[in-house]
């Protein structure tokens, strides 16, 4: 019954978002968007034409085949019976998360027995941590790695409890963590974790084998570790159709890292898989064999718990040592130092505890396990799993869901270990039993439930009404500027291509605040610029992003009264709005009352300036009846960009799309270029037809440049593609006057 129980808690927990019409957090967008354009073209193309504009995004140096096709083929799969390619991609990461904590359940069973198997499992299946990336409408390739961990992890269970007189089926099982491993790679561009888990798996096995006398498990110690090296060269054979990890060597990341740590591509095409096979596991063997040999020689347990001390940091030396570039790890060798995001920060108490909960402060009672009466290489052995998810969770909140399996793996055996520590019977024990057994997991659970309760989707439906509205009233080629955060949702609902998506972009910060015009943005081809009340709330990280001095002050406050006055209040500052003739606006920060220099009103399908006076203080107010809020503004933040196209757009900008205060589309008006594929021909028609040149560049799907060549189409108001592009299946244009560049963008071929 524990197994179906777990099972049910688990499914349960993660089916929660499902009671939303759409998905969490921007992610899930991009890549329900390329599957939907792969299943719609027949193929798993690489240059994909709606997004990274105006450039184009090559997906294979983005994450592998496997993170698209898994739900493609879980549609296919359930399609029969009615599900849609939205449901299906959307129960895909439940299907994995709930394997995850039922092969982690098997693994433990084996393991240990069924009541650690049980509480372990459990804190697993209701940890906010784990179900946050392995929920309903939140698609993430972590989720695959966590699960074929936790295969590798029931396989290497298997492995260590078969007889060694069956060596045969013993070699079989490890050939589940070799092929999980290898599998890892075609999910996941950052798969690497699993390698460090099953190697660490193995070194501590062979520390516990040495410590506890308990020989015979240094040779399933040698088995896990060479595990990694046929996993290693799968994981290097499959990306050769899949596409490379993060680390690989046609990535730019792969590039500066293989370069920092002085190391050279040849059969191996992959960073950390070079790392692997050259030096973590020559490393790690010879560290097995020693301990092997020394373990003939030396009795005394207090002189091997000295050698592996000096073993150990020896290790940790010779690795820092060849490569010292290292220290740049928990920055991602640097590329998040400058525009951080929250994902990429440390782990505070209240992301753990958000997480873990309860679980977290069970997690220490692990070590109880650690005298030696109770300790058995198989404590050992999880601690492979334990100290690098530490490491990973303290280093960034991202790694709290790949952490997750560790914490919950501490709290659950730890609870037990507390459970029978004490002597307690008849109502003490019952006592006990209710508190540690019922009380402690059912509150745990509890927090779970409600965290994931609270979760709820960015996008909605004014955002779903307005670029669909781009979508059909735009040109198919035309280029999109939207911060970052939103440029997934574009790719998505508009089938447009944003210049911004998937992570900060300084450059578009610096064009919402005004320190980059309309020149530079048409220089990128952007064709509409859509600006909304979320880039209010979202104004700090702007202007943080943007990297520029400057004295910007922008608070959001919501309408609490319109009795009488529109009154708007938050934290410190309010405004109080009397309607007239001539309107009488007071603003009060911090009991300091002021009036402002300009005021605007929006209510209905206008934005009005309000007649508030002269003013001497340095304060705008936009107020937003339709939907309840005001934006309270100094000098500065009043004339961004960002400011001026939602309050007062002005020339080269025209309002196209406005629900009222919400989301606002603005048309950026410049010698524009049209793509028109009629008949088997594709024109290129110029609006505003000032161009004297125009570049023309074509590519095979792959990215491989087959074609270039400038034409003069000065007075020309169109011009016909070239039949001859040398297979061309994409291509990107350039429209300039002189050196100016007036337009981009890229589409695809018929």
């Amino acid at each position: 019954m524990a197994l179906p129980l777990i099972a049910t808690i688990a499914l349960i927990f993660r089916l929660i978002p499902l009671r939303f019409k759409y998905m969490l957090g921007y992610d899930p967008y991009f890549h329900l968007a390329y599957i939907r354009e792969a299943l719609k073209a027949g193929e798993w193309f690489n240059f994909l034409t709606i997004a990274g504009g105006p450039w184009g995004y090559q997906v294979h140096n983005f994450h592998p085949l496997g993170l698209w096709m898994t739900p493609a083929y879980v549609y296919k799969l359930l399609s029969i019976f009615g599900v849609s390619l939205y449901d299906a991609f959307r129960i895909t990461p439940v299907i994995f998360g709930v394997l995850t904590v039922i092969f982690f359940y098997l693994a433990l069973l084996k393991l240990y027995d069924e009541k650690r198997a049980f509480f372990a499992s459990l804190f697993l299946a209701v940890s906010f941590g784990h179900v946050f990336r392995s929920m309903a409408n939140y698609y993430r390739g972590d989720n695959y790695m966590l699960f074929l961990y936790s295969l590798a992890l029931l396989g290497t269970a298997l492995a260590l409890k078969t007889r060694r007189s069956r060596r045969y089926r013993k070699l079989a099982f490890y050939l589940v963590p070799a092929l999980a491993s290898g599998f890892a790679s075609i999910f996941w561009q950052a798969y690497y974790p699993i390698f460090i888990f099953l190697l660490a798996n193995s070194l501590f096995l062979a520390v516990g084998a040495f410590l506890l006398k308990k020989d015979k498990y240094m040779l399933d110690s040698l088995c896990l570790a060479l595990s990694t090296a046929l996993g290693a060269l799968m994981a290097n054979y499959l990306a050769g159709s899949f596409g490379y990890g993060m680390l690989g060597y046609n990535r730019w990341l792969g590039k500066k890292v293989a370069e920092k740590l002085s190391l050279e591509f040849g059969l191996i095409k992959d960073v950390y898989l070079l790392v692997h096979l050259k030096y973590l596991l020559p490393l790690g063997l010879a560290f097995i064999v020693l301990l092997l040999i020394l373990g003939r020689f030396v009795k005394s347990g207090k002189v091997r718990l000295g050698i592996l001390s000096v073993l150990a940091l020896l290790g940790v030396l010779i690795i820092f040592a060849r490569f010292e570039a290292l220290k740049d790890l928990s920055t991602g060798f640097g590329i998040f130092k400058e525009a951080p995001i929250q994902e990429t920060r440390p782990s505070g108490f209240s992301d753990l505890w958000g997480a873990f909960s309860i679980g977290l402060f069970l997690a220490p009672l692990f070590f109880l396990r650690f005298t030696p009466r109770k300790v058995k290489v198989y404590d050992f052995l999880l601690l492979g799993l334990i100290i690098p998810s530490i490491y990973m969770i303290k280093t960034w909140t991202r790694f709290l869901f790949i952490g997750s399996m560790g914490i919950a793996l501490m709290a659950g055996i730890g609870l037990m270990e507390l459970y029978e520590l004490p002597k307690l019977e008849g109502r003490k024990g019952m006592a006990l039993t209710l508190v540690l057994l019922v009380l402690l997991p059912i509150t745990d659970a509890s927090l779970g439930f409600q965290r994931a309760w609270e979760e709820r989707p960015r996008m909605n439906g004014a955002w779903e009404n307005a670029l669909v509205w781009l979508e059909n009233n735009s040109n198919g080629n035309d280029i999109v500027m939207a911060w970052w955060d939103y440029g997934h949702w574009v790719t998505y609902y508009s089938r447009r291509s944003p210049v911004a998506q998937g992570s900060p972009n300084r450059g578009v910060a610096r064009y919402y605040i005004g320190r980059l015009d309309e020149n530079w943005a048409g220089g990128l081809g952007v064709d509409y610029v859509i600006v909304s009340y979320y880039d209010f709330l979202k104004f700090g990280a702007i202007v943080e992003t943007a990297n520029v001095k400057g004295d910007y002050g922008m608070v959001v406050l919501p309408l609490l009264s319109s009795s009488g006055a529109f009154i708007f209040q938050k934290e410190g500052y309010s405004i109080v709005a009397k309607p007239g003739e001539t309107w009488e606006v007071l603003i009060n920060v911090n009991g300091q009352t002021l009036a402002p220099v300009e005021a605007y009103i929006e209510y209905g399908e206008k934005v009005e300036r309000l007649n508030t006076g002269p003013s001497k203080f340095d304060a705008y107010v936009y107020m937003n009846l339709n939907y309840g809020y005001a934006v309270l503004m100094n000098g500065e933040a009043f004339n961004t960009t960002l400011a001026r196209l939602f309050i007062k757009p002005e020339e080269p900008y025209e309002l196209a799309y406005s629900d009222g205060g919400i989301v606002k589309i603005l048309r950026l008006r410049h010698p524009n270029v049209i793509v028109k594929k009629t008949g088997g021909k594709v024109l290129l028609e110029f609006e505003n037809a000032t161009g004297t040149g125009l570049g023309i560049w074509g590519y095979l799907d792959n990215g491989t440049q087959v074609f270039k060549k400038w034409y003069p189409v000065k007075g020309l108001e169109e011009f016909e593609l070239p039949g001859n592009m040398n297979g061309s299946v994409v291509v990107r244009y350039t429209y300039v006057q002189g050196k100016k560049v007036l337009d981009r963008g890229i589409f695809r071929m018929p």
